[in-house]
């Protein structure tokens, strides 16, 4: 079975335009969270879904120096945007991610996508009911149930977040969740406004030079260290579905 993540990624960001190629230390967000994807031990490709807009030139830009993958499609319909790289690099199982977590930990991937196999399931996520902190997100599906999602789905809300249709029908699909024993929603590592960056900026400045591969563990330690960083986007409320 052949894994590959696909990370949607745009310029057009509401809240923070351009936040996917922000600096810290001269390096993009999004080279740090490849470089985090690729340890991965069960993934075999990674593919950037950008947008035919001229405004993701940039990205494309990004991908070609970093030798990354891409596929560009719609801005707007996501669904397709992923079906359409699916169907240019292949894969069996897909993992969606996206571009506004740059500290993504590799073993909270693997553990998604070990639970998936290990339970045949059609779709896994450690996000329906959050238990880890925001920015951690992971999903996890098969090409047959992005392929079904795409041919039914008819709603704007399931064509611009992708698995919407796929969790909001559990008669059709066999749906699997994680959940954290001990509830960490509360922390937002996510980068959506310039609070978030702030926060990450100081996350990866505090950690990355000694421990290039850190876990979010790690994140919780520093935090504990440092908890009036908490506040810096506190305030800051997640986009509903």
């Amino acid at each position: 079975m052949r894994v590959t993540a696909i990370v949607q990624a745009r310029m057009g960001s509401t809240r923070l335009p351009g936040k996917v190629l922000k600096e810290v230390n001269g390096k993009p967000l999004l080279a740090y969270q490849l470089e985090r994807i690729a340890h991965s031990k069960y993934i075999d490709k990674v593919v950037i879904a950008t947008t035919v807009t001229h405004k993701d030139d940039v990205i494309v830009e990004f991908c070609e120096n970093y030798g990354v993958d891409y596929y560009r499609g719609s801005e707007d319909d996501v669904l397709s945007r992923y079906y359409g790289a699916v169907n240019q690099y292949g894969g069996d199982v897909i993992v969606r991610l996206t571009s506004d977590c740059p500290i993504i930990d590799p073993v909270i991937v693997d553990e998604t996508i070990r639970y998936f196999f290990e339970n045949d399931f059609d779709y896994v996520s450690n996000t329906i009911e959050q238990t880890y902190p925001r920015g951690l997100d992971t999903e996890v599906f098969s090409k047959a149930s992005l392929e079904r999602t795409y041919k039914e789905a008819t709603l704007s809300r399931d064509k611009e977040h992708v698995t919407t249709y796929m969790y909001s029908n559990p008669k059709c699909f066999n749906l699997g969740f994680i959940k954290n024993k001990q509830d960490y929603s509360q922390y937002r590592w996510t980068v959506d406004t310039v609070e978030d960056f702030e926060l990450i900026k100081l996350i990866i400045m505090s950690i990355y030079p000694y421990k290039r591969v850190f876990s979010w563990k790690d994140v919780l330690s520093l935090l504990a260290e440092h908890p009036e960083w908490n506040d810096i986007n506190a305030m800051i409320e997640q986009k509903k579905v």
